[in-house]
């Protein structure tokens, strides 16, 4: 399957993106994807990746551009060990194994596994992919930095999401010193990351909802997440840089919270069952930008004349008055035919230019 067809080379220009994270109208609305899975990413290409990781990397940031997109986006590697199940990967583009994390066990559940963790330091962290990315950008090109995970998601990931939720009952301590440990680790990497010159934004993926509502108390969110958020918006800010959030669910209860207090600059993750993008346009698009909106479920499951639809019909709704960035509700997985992806991508560059 190759690039997709677009009608000339694409340029990246981080001021594009730029500004509509600054809810503003660029030249055409810019590309935004939280992940693209490597397999899809190699059939693009037509080739896999090096093993090589100076050169891997290389190539990695050639494809995004490729692509269209305006920006690279990079994590860096931080050790937090926890507990996985593992099953065979049947998706399209499978992988040897898929893997999600164990709910009802966690690896950190009593004081004693507290203090027993290996508990990353600041110094040990890998930042290797950010700098040889940086060196690979091609002019008008930035980095999106990662951050490694959320505030609440590694300490569900760690707990347990059960054990989690026993422990803000019989045990808040514990879970107050979960969430100081993940937090504290969490502004040391923004800290380091943020005043790079290669890196354009900061982008935290924090799950905190499900379909109907959010996954603990919008009580508990302010007393133990969005303060650590608050902090990592922050040192985005404080380095001129916007602060993005990825969250899944139904934060219904919290948006003003992400806006208001957290100071989120762009809500990224959209399911057309909880809440489309065209409807959060309607309702925040004027105080933060909105990004991505076509679900995956029509990626994964339609065909690509319904997602070359859906594309113009978020366009149509979301373009006006600009801060509005296309991509996917969530991510593109390896389960999305490669083709529905790129039809994606090409109804974008076709109809979403502003004035054309």
């Amino acid at each position: 399957m190759p690039y997709p067809r677009f009608p000339r080379e694409p340029e990246p220009d981080f001021a594009r993106l730029a500004a509509v994270l600054g809810r503003g109208a660029p030249d055409r609305v810019p590309f935004i994807e939280l992940g693209i899975d490597h397999p899809v990413l190699e059939a693009v290409r037509e080739a896999p990746f090096s093993g090589e990781p100076r050169l891997w990397r290389r190539e990695f940031v050639e494809v995004w551009r490729r692509l269209g997109y305006d920006y690279c986006p990079v994590g860096a590697q931080v050790a937090l060990p926890r507990r996985h199940l593992m099953a065979e990967d049947t998706a399209g583009l499978a992988m040897a194994q898929r893997s999600w994390v164990d709910e009802a066990h966690g690896t950190i559940e009593t004081w004693r596994d507290f203090e027993q963790y290996p508990w990353p330091r600041p110094e040990q962290v890998d930042y290797s992919f950010l700098e040889d990315a940086a060196a690979a950008l091609p002019e008008g090109m930035k980095i999106i930095f990662l951050g490694p995970g959320g505030v609440l998601e590694n300490v569900m990931w760690l707990m347990g999401y059960q054990p989690m939720s026993y422990a803000m009952a019989d045990d808040p301590d514990l879970v107050e010193a979960m969430f100081a440990r993940i937090g504290e680790l969490l502004v040391g990497v923004f800290e380091a990351v943020a005043g790079h010159e290669a890196v354009g934004a900061l982008w935290l993926g924090d799950d905190m909802g499900h379909k109907t509502q959010t996954l603990i108390s919008p009580e508990a969110l302010r007393r133990w997440v969005f303060p650590w958020q608050r902090r990592l918006a922050q040192i985005a800010h404080a380095r001129g840089k916007p602060f993005l959030l990825h969250a899944c669910g139904n934060l219904e209860a919290v948006m003003e919270d992400l806006i208001e207090e957290v100071g989120v600059d762009a809500k990224h993750s959209f399911e057309d069952v909880i809440e489309p993008a065209e409807e959060a346009k309607r309702r925040w698009g004027d105080r933060i930008a909105i990004l991505g909106g076509v679900d995956v479920d029509v990626l994964a499951r339609g065909t690509p004349e319904r997602v070359r639809e859906r594309t113009r019909g978020l366009l149509e709704a979301c373009m006006p008055g600009g801060g509005y960035a296309l991509g996917s509700g969530n991510t593109v997985a390896n389960y999305v035919p490669v083709g529905n992806y790129l039809a994606m991508l090409e109804e974008g560059w076709q109809v979403g230019v502003y004035g054309g």
